[in-house]
């Protein structure tokens, strides 16, 4: 007897059904093909033993799986319960085999027949919907993510007794529903870290603000304990919310990453990952054997941050450049090219020399000649001309210290940068893939970035003064552009630049040295 059940494959983040057909035969023999991996062919000892434990078994007789299309490399145990009930059905231990096509159906098995969670699952539920699955049954702790998708009947097990039961009519299996606004909204201000907490450092705050209005990637350069990871930290607090589109988005890269917590279901605050500095190209891009998410498309509408930045192996932060323009990031293998999204904001910290207190004000720099520029040419110009605000943190004074009043909360600061967001939504609407003043091109700048006369002068003299790089004209004018949105002016005015080109503390000609 020949029968059909689906699952479903993930390439990048996107789903690709599967349809597992599965042939009982006489004669003798276990055939599984259609380019499974080898958790894909070690699945007959899990199915045997599990089906077992409930008085089920694999029947003695000549059985064939094929896995279509063909083409497409089969990864992983989530295919366990497809195959189980294909071998079921067809050797007639479901009596009721027709409602089968109407669900997409995958869960590892464990030796008890219990079900474990898989990887996934919503771009598998989104791709489902799509192609007209009445629903989706899969482990449980896996429910609540699916049920994410509107109009699917998502059905979860604990273990393969129930699905058994379901198709056998015997038993029926509660559905999991989700309110999704209610849970998106849920979560939108759920920050634990707030600016308030910052005693001083109220340039550097500034500074952030600015960054988080028009999606400015941002180098933090100062002594140790002078507040910089502490900053970076509460980013996330100040930035618009996710809109639920990009939530959806965010959570299915997590979902294909395996990052999302069981029971729970849609990520609606913005990620924030912090690699260790020991991290590896592959790991903080993506790819592999079996390509998988890196840590840039994790940080996907979120923050990317870099503490120690000149401690990263150079080869790491090279690879960073590209995906940094395009805002995604293609891998390719010999037999297939996968695509992840990694448009995040780049938050990077460092220390100003080895010793750590070059322009410290107080404690003397050890370092010996020269140490302070070779400690900086650890970061390639490439990378830095990609970071439009590059600004020193100094340490605060036990007398801001000690202050008890708190600073300005981070619910505040967002309201602004929101503000300047919607502003700049309208100015780039229609543009595509162009949303915020980080990603303007040369095209756009000439046409939002013009500058008076007077203004002009001010940028001349700052270069000539201050011996800013020519690197450092686009950024200035780009920063200025978001303080004048946060200001709700019109044209960038000679005070928005003044203080766009205080941003550019690495360009002037005295660092270093």
């Amino acid at each position: 007897m020949l029968v059909k059940t689906f699952g479903s494959a993930i390439q990048g983040i996107v789903a690709t059904t599967v349809t597992v057909e599965v042939a009982v035969e006489q004669g003798i023999n276990f055939f599984l093909v259609g380019l499974p991996d080898s958790a894909v062919k070690e699945s007959q000892q899990r199915i045997s033993s599990a089906l077992n434990s409930y008085g089920y078994k694999i029947p003695g007789k000549r059985i064939v799986i094929n896995m279509a299309p063909a083409d497409i490399r089969k990864e992983g145990s989530a295919y366990d319960l497809t195959i189980a009930v294909g071998i079921l059905a067809a050797s007639e231990q479901i009596i009721n085999p027709d409602k089968l096509g109407d669900y997409l159906i995958m869960g590892e098995l464990g030796l008890d027949g219990s079900l474990r969670p898989i990887k996934g699952v919503l771009p598998i539920a989104m791709q489902a919907k799509q192609e007209g699955f009445k629903g989706f049954i899969l482990p449980k702790s896996n429910a609540k993510e699916a049920a994410i998708v509107q109009g699917l009947e998502v059905l979860g097990v604990d273990n393969i007794l129930q699905v058994i039961n379901y198709f056998n009519g015997t038993d029926s299996i509660q559905r999991e529903t989700v309110d999704i606004e209610k849970e998106f909204e849920k979560g939108l201000s759920n920050y634990d870290l707030d600016f308030a907490d910052v005693k001083g450092q109220e340039n550097i705050k500034r500074a952030m603000e600015v960054a988080a209005a028009g999606s400015h990637n941002v180098l933090l350069i100062g002594a140790p304990g002078s507040g910089k990871t502490m900053l970076a930290k509460r980013l996330p607090s100040i930035l618009p919310p996710l809109t639920l589109e990009e939530s959806l988005e965010t959570t299915k890269i997590h979902s294909v990453a395996g990052k999302i917590g069981h029971r729970s279901s849609l990520i609606s605050v913005r990620p924030f990952r912090s690699p260790h500095h020991t991290i590896s190209d592959i790991a903080l891009v993506g790819g592999g054997a079996y390509p998988q998410p890196g840590e840039i498309s994790l940080a996907h509408n979120g923050v990317l941050f870099l503490d120690e930045l000149p401690e990263f192996k150079r080869s790491v932060l090279e690879v960073l450049r590209q995906p940094m323009e395009e805002r995604v990031i293609t891998i390719s293998r010999t037999k297939q090219t996968t695509e992840y999204p990694a448009s995040f904001m780049l938050v990077a910290a460092m220390n100003p020399c080895p010793c750590g207190y070059y322009n410290h004000p107080t404690i003397p720099c050890t370092c010996g000649a020269g140490a302070v520029n070779r400690y900086m040419s650890k970061i390639s110009g490439p990378l830095l001309d990609r970071v439009d605000i590059q600004i020193e943190v100094v340490p605060v004074p036990f007398k801001e210290l000690s202050d008890s009043r708190t600073g300005e909360r981070s619910e505040v600061i967002r309201q602004r940068v929101i503000e300047a967001r919607k502003i700049q939504k309208e100015r780039f609407s229609g543009i595509e893939n162009i949303h915020c003043n980080a990603q303007m091109t040369p095209k756009l700048m000439k046409e939002f970035c013009q500058i008076s006369e007077q203004s002009m002068n001010l940028v001349k003299s700052a270069m000539a003064k201050l011996g800013l790089s020519a690197r450092a004209y686009d950024r200035i004018l780009k920063v200025s552009r978001t303080i004048a949105d946060l200001d709700h002016c019109l044209n960038i005015e000679t005070r928005h630049i003044a203080e766009a080109i205080n941003y550019r503390s690495l360009d002037r000609e005295s660092w270093g040295r």
